[in-house]
């Protein structure tokens, strides 16, 4: 109890409470030790490590990591205000950083610690930080705009953020292109490459319009690890796969499209940590992913070719389609806004009820609304098949990558009808390094996860001896880059591993593998992995020698001076 006053004390001395009715005499010398205590205080709390609830769930994954600010304001990654609190985030090239939830608008200016409210400019205690590459912004102040309370603990080193009103659903309507969301529509031409574009045109709405890139089509439908040529066409999982390996995105200014041919050595410009994969036409979800993160890759079929074509399900003076027959998808588009009163008469054929998405194209600027046009949400394969990309990275963000599952996914394996396994990869580090993350595939939603190290490797025995360094659950299918709790020093020279357990819900096949499926992957190269699997974590067998497969998982590490 005495620590407790004291503590309020110095909060009261300092002013950290506006409270009217509350006054301090201050007297000379006694701020200074006001403000050494609360130092001491602060440090004491982050050393501890500060333990976030959000709505009664605690969260244990590093990259929500949040600690208090000098002044004891709770500091939390913007990453947090988008995935835990359902904000729509923004970050500005001028440094503005702009939350919006429902119809409240905050925006926190950079290096101010002044914020706007609704309209209404306050003065708050502490001001954004950047550490490691990652914004943190003090929530205290701004967290009952959001639907939140905040509540710390000095006691348990907690802080708790708890909704305070149910929340409405997503507005009725919204469109990316009034929000400056939406890069320029281009035109694939006679190749068959509307996988890529739409791959990479939901790429660049992810970091828009903060960044307005432009990335490079031929570049990622030339310069993948499968056996496809521009005119093949292609899947989101040959995106995510080329993502995911670093082979890109690269700009279009130094690979442009068009010529068929492509330019080697590019570096990528930016890294993806994570994609969301969406099935079975979860509308909602789709909606709140272009909402919160960006344009959302899907598919459809569609028996018209370019802009000039014609087709039954197209209403060109409206712009809009509907497919109600059971070809399946050969045309990818990307959703970038929706309009639930769409009226259902304006398609040719009318389906059951009102409502569409809008959706981005590449035909150009010709077809359609300047290259959109509405889907139908009755449209048989809208939203069967769908990607967000919902991470980008910085390309310095980690300084090497272990891999060697070029392709990604390309099949699923279990064990006995269980939904949980263990999996392994075994690499070499080289010089003073340090294991900063790892990335996998969650096969499907609800899958809950473990991730092990082990940092000196000689044989198949050693998984046993593995140390936890994170856990956490995804929501969603997907790619995710999962940071460990601390950077692990590796050896210099020497094997080591990783290890992951995961456990996915009403799911029999929860193992990402790569293996020689069709023609597209006839590249697939066994040689270049050494990898695990297991389903209890004691008894291994080797992906490569017994399963015909690799892993998919994935290590980053950063390399010291």
């Amino acid at each position: 109890m005495a620590v407790a006053v004291a503590i309020l004390s110095v909060l009261l001395y300092l002013g950290f409470f506006r409270h009217p009715d509350v006054s301090v005499e201050k007297t000379d010398g006694s701020e200074a030790a006001a403000e050494a205590m609360m130092k001491e205080i602060v440090t004491s709390a982050n050393e501890k490590g500060v333990t976030l609830y959000i709505n009664d769930n605690k969260i244990t994954e590093a990259e929500y990591q949040a600690y208090f600010s000098d002044r004891l304001q709770l500091m939390i990654p913007i990453a947090a205000f988008t995935d835990k609190l359902d904000c729509l985030v923004n970050v500005y090239e001028n440094g503005t950083i702009t939350l919006a939830k429902g119809d409240s608008l905050v925006k926190v200016y950079g290096d101010s610690d002044v914020v706007n409210i609704n309209g209404n400019t306050i003065q708050t205690i502490d001001k954004p930080e950047r550490k490691d590459d990652i914004i943190y912004v003090p929530v205290n102040e701004i967290c009952e705009a959001l639907n939140y309370s905040c509540n710390i603990n000095l006691e348990t080193n907690a802080a708790v953020l708890k909704k305070i009103a149910e929340e409405e659903k997503l507005p009725a309507a919204y469109d990316m292109r009034e929000h400056d969301r939406v890069s320029l529509v281009r035109d694939q031409g006679i190749y068959g490459t509307c996988w890529a574009f739409a791959s990479l045109a939901a790429l660049e709405s992810t970091i828009r319009p903060a960044e307005n890139l432009v990335f490079s089509v031929d570049h990622m439908a030339m310069n993948n690890s499968f056996n496809v040529s521009p005119f093949d066409g292609g899947e989101y999982y040959m995106s995510i796969a080329y993502l995911a390996a670093w082979q890109g995105p690269v700009l279009e200014e130094d690979d442009p499209y068009g010529d068929n041919q492509t330019v080697n050595g590019l570096s990528a410009v930016k890294h993806l940590e994570e994609a969301i994969i969406l099935k079975d036409k979860n509308y909602e979800a789709i909606k709140s992913s272009v909402y919160k993160y960006g344009g959302v890759e899907t598919v459809i079929y569609c028996d018209m070719k370019n802009a000039t074509s014609s087709s039954y399900y197209y209403n060109r003076n409206r712009s809009s389609y509907y497919y109600d027959g059971d070809q399946t998808p050969n045309h990818d588009v990307v959703i970038v806004g929706w309009d639930d009163n769409y009226p259902k008469e304006y398609f040719n054929t009318e389906p059951a009820g009102d409502g569409a998405f809008i959706c981005k194209n590449s035909w150009g600027q010709d077809f359609g609304d300047e290259g959109f046009f509405y889907i139908s949400y009755y449209d048989t394969n809208i939203g069967m098949n769908s990607v967000v990309y919902t991470k980008l990275g910085n390309s310095d963000n980690y300084d090497k990558i272990y891999q060697s599952d070029l392709m990604g996914e390309v099949g699923t394996m279990g064990f006995d009808d269980r939904p949980e396994a263990y999996f392994a990869n075994v690499y070499t580090a080289g010089k003073n390094e340090t294991l900063k993350a790892v990335s996998f595939y969650a096969t499907g939603p609800k899958t809950t996860y473990d991730v092990y190290v082990v940092t000196d490797f000689t044989d198949v025995s050693d998984l046993q001896q593995r140390t936890k360094v994170a856990s956490g659950e995804m929501q969603y299918e997907g790619y995710y880059t999962i940071n460990l709790n601390e950077a692990v020093p590796l050896p210099d020279d020497r094997k080591f591993a990783v290890v992951v357990h995961v456990n996915t819900q009403d799911s029999t096949m929860p193992i990402a593998i790569e293996y020689n499926n069709d023609e597209k992957t006839a590249n697939f190269d066994i040689t270049d992995g050494e990898g695990y699997i297991s389903l209890y974590g004691t008894k291994w067998s080797s992906a490569e020698q017994e399963n015909d497969c690799n892993v998919c998982l994935k290590a980053f590490t950063d390399v010291g001076d």
